[in-house]
Protein backbone atom coordinates (compact mmCIF):
# COMPACT_ATOMS: atom_id res chain seq x y z
CA UNK A 1 0.00 0.00 0.00
CA UNK A 2 1.31 3.46 -0.90
CA UNK A 3 1.58 5.86 2.02
CA UNK A 4 -0.72 8.86 2.10
CA UNK A 5 0.70 12.28 1.19
CA UNK A 6 1.02 13.12 4.88
CA UNK A 7 3.30 10.11 5.43
CA UNK A 8 5.60 11.11 2.59
CA UNK A 9 6.69 14.40 4.15
CA UNK A 10 6.80 15.13 7.85
CA UNK A 11 6.55 11.73 9.61
CA UNK A 12 4.48 13.37 12.37
CA UNK A 13 2.04 14.94 9.94
CA UNK A 14 -1.49 13.59 10.07
CA UNK A 15 -0.94 11.56 13.25
CA UNK A 16 -4.20 12.64 14.87
CA UNK A 17 -6.15 11.73 11.74
CA UNK A 18 -4.33 8.40 11.42
CA UNK A 19 -5.00 7.51 15.06
CA UNK A 20 -8.67 8.43 14.67
CA UNK A 21 -8.95 6.15 11.62
CA UNK A 22 -7.28 3.26 13.42
CA UNK A 23 -9.61 3.71 16.40
CA UNK A 24 -12.49 3.42 13.92
CA UNK A 25 -11.04 0.05 12.85
CA UNK A 26 -9.77 1.35 9.51
CA UNK A 27 -7.47 -1.49 8.36
CA UNK A 28 -5.90 0.72 5.69
CA UNK A 29 -4.77 3.24 8.30
CA UNK A 30 -3.18 0.50 10.39
CA UNK A 31 -1.44 -0.93 7.31
CA UNK A 32 -0.08 2.55 6.58
CA UNK A 33 1.40 2.75 10.07
CA UNK A 34 2.95 -0.71 9.72
CA UNK A 35 4.49 0.29 6.37
CA UNK A 36 5.96 3.38 7.99
CA UNK A 37 7.58 1.84 11.06
CA UNK A 38 7.79 -1.96 11.01
CA UNK A 39 11.26 -2.33 9.46
CA UNK A 40 12.69 0.27 11.85
CA UNK A 41 11.07 -1.57 14.75
CA UNK A 42 12.68 -4.87 13.79
CA UNK A 43 16.11 -3.26 13.47
CA UNK A 44 15.83 -1.62 16.88
CA UNK A 45 14.55 -4.82 18.47
CA UNK A 46 17.60 -6.65 17.13
CA UNK A 47 19.70 -4.47 19.41
CA UNK A 48 18.33 -6.38 22.40
CA UNK A 49 17.42 -9.90 21.29
CA UNK A 50 19.35 -12.81 19.87
CA UNK A 51 18.26 -12.94 16.22
CA UNK A 52 16.08 -11.53 13.45
CA UNK A 53 13.28 -14.03 14.08
CA UNK A 54 12.99 -13.00 17.71
CA UNK A 55 13.09 -9.32 16.70
CA UNK A 56 10.15 -9.96 14.37
CA UNK A 57 8.28 -11.56 17.28
CA UNK A 58 9.00 -8.51 19.43
CA UNK A 59 7.70 -6.21 16.68
CA UNK A 60 4.52 -8.28 16.32
CA UNK A 61 4.00 -8.23 20.08
CA UNK A 62 4.50 -4.47 19.98
CA UNK A 63 1.79 -4.05 17.38
CA UNK A 64 -0.60 -6.06 19.57
CA UNK A 65 0.31 -3.90 22.55
CA UNK A 66 -0.20 -0.80 20.44
CA UNK A 67 -3.72 -1.85 19.42
CA UNK A 68 -4.67 -2.84 22.97
CA UNK A 69 -3.40 0.42 24.43
CA UNK A 70 -4.44 2.83 21.68
CA UNK A 71 -7.50 4.08 23.57
CA UNK A 72 -5.17 5.21 26.37
CA UNK A 73 -2.89 7.20 24.05
CA UNK A 74 -3.38 10.89 24.86
CA UNK A 75 -0.90 12.41 22.44
CA UNK A 76 1.46 13.83 25.08
CA UNK A 77 4.33 12.37 23.04
CA UNK A 78 4.47 11.66 19.33
CA UNK A 79 2.87 8.44 18.14
CA UNK A 80 6.30 7.23 17.00
CA UNK A 81 7.87 7.83 20.41
CA UNK A 82 5.02 6.06 22.16
CA UNK A 83 5.12 3.10 19.76
CA UNK A 84 8.87 2.65 20.05
CA UNK A 85 8.65 3.02 23.82
CA UNK A 86 6.41 -0.04 23.85
CA UNK A 87 8.90 -1.82 21.59
CA UNK A 88 11.89 -0.96 23.79
CA UNK A 89 10.18 -2.24 26.93
CA UNK A 90 9.19 -5.53 25.29
CA UNK A 91 12.61 -6.00 23.68
CA UNK A 92 14.51 -5.28 26.90
CA UNK A 93 12.37 -7.74 28.83
CA UNK A 94 12.75 -10.39 26.14
CA UNK A 95 16.49 -9.88 25.92
CA UNK A 96 17.00 -10.22 29.67
CA UNK A 97 14.84 -13.34 29.80
CA UNK A 98 16.88 -14.94 27.02
CA UNK A 99 20.18 -13.90 28.61
CA UNK A 100 20.82 -11.91 25.43
CA UNK A 101 21.34 -8.71 27.36
CA UNK A 102 21.17 -7.20 30.82
CA UNK A 103 19.07 -4.31 32.10
CA UNK A 104 20.32 -0.96 30.81
CA UNK A 105 21.14 0.14 34.35
CA UNK A 106 23.60 -2.74 34.65
CA UNK A 107 25.41 -2.24 31.34
CA UNK A 108 29.08 -1.47 31.84
CA UNK A 109 31.56 0.25 29.56
CA UNK A 110 29.45 3.27 28.61
CA UNK A 111 30.49 5.62 31.41
CA UNK A 112 30.04 9.21 30.15
CA UNK A 113 33.31 10.12 31.86
CA UNK A 114 35.31 7.55 29.90
CA UNK A 115 37.06 8.11 26.54
CA UNK A 116 34.87 8.27 23.45
CA UNK A 117 37.63 7.23 21.04
CA UNK A 118 40.00 4.29 21.55
CA UNK A 119 43.16 5.38 23.38
CA UNK A 120 45.43 3.54 20.94
CA UNK A 121 44.56 6.11 18.26
CA UNK A 122 46.61 8.72 20.16
CA UNK A 123 50.29 8.93 21.10
CA UNK A 124 50.78 7.80 24.75
CA UNK A 125 52.08 9.86 27.65
CA UNK A 126 55.82 10.39 27.39
CA UNK A 127 55.78 10.58 23.61
CA UNK A 128 56.83 13.94 22.09
CA UNK A 129 53.38 14.15 20.50
CA UNK A 130 51.45 12.77 23.50
CA UNK A 131 47.72 13.26 23.10
CA UNK A 132 47.87 13.85 19.34
CA UNK A 133 46.45 11.44 16.79
CA UNK A 134 48.79 8.54 16.05
CA UNK A 135 46.32 7.24 13.50
CA UNK A 136 44.54 10.15 11.86
CA UNK A 137 41.02 9.37 10.57
CA UNK A 138 41.03 8.93 6.82
CA UNK A 139 39.73 11.66 4.57
CA UNK A 140 37.07 9.96 2.45
CA UNK A 141 36.58 12.88 0.05
CA UNK A 142 38.88 11.26 -2.52
CA UNK A 143 37.25 7.81 -2.32
CA UNK A 144 35.02 7.09 -5.34
CA UNK A 145 31.35 7.13 -4.42
CA UNK A 146 30.76 3.68 -5.92
CA UNK A 147 33.19 2.18 -3.39
CA UNK A 148 31.42 3.82 -0.45
CA UNK A 149 28.05 2.58 -1.73
CA UNK A 150 29.16 -0.96 -2.63
CA UNK A 151 27.41 -3.95 -1.06
CA UNK A 152 30.66 -5.05 0.61
CA UNK A 153 31.03 -1.63 2.23
CA UNK A 154 27.47 -1.77 3.50
CA UNK A 155 28.08 -5.26 4.88
CA UNK A 156 31.14 -3.96 6.74
CA UNK A 157 29.07 -1.18 8.30
CA UNK A 158 26.28 -3.60 9.27
CA UNK A 159 28.80 -5.98 10.84
CA UNK A 160 30.42 -3.15 12.81
CA UNK A 161 27.03 -1.99 14.10
CA UNK A 162 26.11 -5.56 15.06
CA UNK A 163 29.26 -5.74 17.19
CA UNK A 164 28.41 -2.68 19.29
CA UNK A 165 27.03 -2.80 22.82
CA UNK A 166 23.24 -2.88 23.09
CA UNK A 167 22.92 0.80 23.92
CA UNK A 168 25.44 1.99 21.33
CA UNK A 169 23.75 -0.08 18.66
CA UNK A 170 20.28 1.17 19.55
CA UNK A 171 21.40 4.81 19.56
CA UNK A 172 23.21 4.68 16.22
CA UNK A 173 20.32 2.75 14.64
CA UNK A 174 17.83 5.39 15.72
CA UNK A 175 19.96 8.50 15.12
CA UNK A 176 21.89 7.66 11.93
CA UNK A 177 19.69 5.07 10.22
CA UNK A 178 16.17 5.98 11.31
CA UNK A 179 16.94 9.71 11.48
CA UNK A 180 15.55 10.33 14.96
CA UNK A 181 16.31 13.42 17.01
CA UNK A 182 18.39 13.15 20.17
CA UNK A 183 15.33 14.03 22.27
CA UNK A 184 13.31 11.20 20.74
CA UNK A 185 16.10 8.69 21.35
CA UNK A 186 16.50 9.80 24.98
CA UNK A 187 12.76 9.44 25.60
CA UNK A 188 12.49 5.97 24.08
CA UNK A 189 15.65 4.52 25.62
CA UNK A 190 15.28 6.33 28.97
CA UNK A 191 18.79 7.80 28.88
CA UNK A 192 20.15 11.30 29.47
CA UNK A 193 21.21 13.65 26.70
CA UNK A 194 24.81 13.31 27.87
CA UNK A 195 24.69 9.53 27.69
CA UNK A 196 23.02 9.66 24.29
CA UNK A 197 25.71 11.94 22.92
CA UNK A 198 28.56 9.80 24.29
CA UNK A 199 26.99 6.55 23.09
CA UNK A 200 26.48 7.95 19.60
CA UNK A 201 30.03 9.32 19.40
CA UNK A 202 31.54 6.01 20.52
CA UNK A 203 29.36 4.03 18.15
CA UNK A 204 30.29 6.25 15.20
CA UNK A 205 33.98 6.04 16.10
CA UNK A 206 33.91 2.23 16.15
CA UNK A 207 31.98 1.97 12.91
CA UNK A 208 34.31 4.50 11.26
CA UNK A 209 37.38 2.53 12.39
CA UNK A 210 35.94 -0.70 10.96
CA UNK A 211 35.18 1.06 7.69
CA UNK A 212 38.66 2.62 7.54
CA UNK A 213 40.24 -0.79 8.07
CA UNK A 214 38.14 -2.33 5.32
CA UNK A 215 38.76 0.45 2.80
CA UNK A 216 42.51 0.39 3.43
CA UNK A 217 42.66 -3.38 3.02
CA UNK A 218 40.56 -3.38 -0.13
CA UNK A 219 42.18 -0.31 -1.66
Amino acid sequence: MSPSPSAQGDPHAGEAELIARIRQRDEGAFAELVDRYHLQMVRVAQSFVRDHETAEEVAQETWLGFLKGLDRFEGRSSLKTWLFGILANIARTRGVRENRSVPFSAIQGDDPEGPTVAADRFFPAGHPSAGAWSSIPDDWEAIPEHRLLANETRATIDSAIAGLSDLQRAVIELRDIAGWSSEEVCNVLSISETNQRVLLHRARAKVRLALETYLRASG
